[in-house]
């Protein structure tokens, strides 16, 4: 096609704005990137943890893991961490991944990394007087922990933020079946306070331990909950921690808040009869149960017991 002769002296002017456009939305998902698969956030998204770049216009990234709740017409679904979701998961990470990830820098080896030691801490920056061991992973002899699900290794992440006592997320099983039979479903609701479940890195994909703990700008925790329910081989001693549980699911559906809510999980029936244990516990971004302000306070936490019979 060719322009008419006036049209030319701007042509480009024009070529250059929209390469400069292009140039914003390829880099945007890098930029902004914090979910598992480097997506950017809903329009719908807002301000992100107060003091820490964050403002009301600021965009958070959203990646719903484990929805319990009709989401948003614009909001992303991913799977939670089960076998039959993975070619779904494998697909979405090729998808909003791909692009956006050539664009950004190398990544250095977790290994090789040598961070500067941590000064000591406390009121007057001497320990409080105490026998501390380490504040960091640098007289460690462990690995560097590199954002997967895997162990011994030492987080160099820092702890990050903890909420006003008035605020501090809680969490409590209000309603659950004491016995149901083998392979029969049943329903375990979960109510939550100061908890604002929008934000969850994929464990899978490397987000675990990786990110620091943030608020909101209402001071209220950002993250989501688990839920998990194992057989208990014994009921007089501690389980093995090494075992799977029979179900797992992680909760992040944009909702949550100051105010109380429930959250209805559905379990799938358990192929075997004996006593269940279900608990439900509140996680950060990077799946940390929420850091409490004293030590005689109760954790967002809690669990039931489940007799599964033939």
């Amino acid at each position: 096609m060719h322009l008419p002769a006036s049209s030319r002296p701007c042509r480009g002017g024009r070529l250059i704005a929209v390469a400069a456009i292009a140039a914003v939305v390829l880099l945007a998902p890098v930029a902004g990137s914090g979910g598992s698969f480097g997506s950017t956030a809903p329009s719908v998204a807002h301000a992100g943890h107060a003091g820490h770049g964050g403002s009301a216009q600021a965009a958070r990234t959203v990646v719903p893991v484990g929805n319990t709740a009709e989401p948003a017409a614009d909001e992303r679904n991913e799977e939670g961490d089960d076998e039959r979701a993975a070619a779904d998961r494998e697909d979405q990470r090729e998808d909003q991944g791909g692009d956006a990830r050539s664009t950004a820098e190398p990544e250095k080896d977790a290994a090789s990394a040598k961070p500067a030691a941590v000064s000591a801490g406390g009121k007057n920056g001497d320990d409080n007087g105490l026998d501390v061991l380490g504040r960091d992973c640098t007289g460690s002899d462990l690995a560097p922990h590199d954002g997967f699900q895997k162990s011994p290794a030492c987080v160099s992440t820092q702890m990050g933020e903890v909420a006003a006592e008035d605020q501090l997320p809680s969490l409590l099983i209000t309603a659950a079946p004491k016995t149901v039979e083998v392979d029969e479903p049943f329903q375990l609701k979960v109510s939550t306070r100061n908890l604002v479940r929008d934000r969850f890195l994929g464990a899978a994909n490397g987000g675990y331990y990786l990110e620091s703990s943030f608020l909101d700008d209402n001071g209220l925790q950002r993250g989501h909950f688990h839920t998990a329910c194992r057989l208990l081989s014994s009921t007089s001693e501690a389980p093995d921690s090494g075992k799977n549980p029979e179900f797992f699911l992680a909760t992040q559906d944009n909702k949550g808040g100051a105010e109380p809510d429930t959250v209805t999980i559905d379990v799938p029936g358990i192929k075997d009869a004996g006593e269940l244990q279900c608990t439900s516990w509140a996680g950060d971004g990077s799946h940390r149960t929420p850091m409490m302000t004293k030590a005689n306070e109760t954790p967002a936490i809690d669990s039931v017991r489940i007799t599964i019979t033939d």
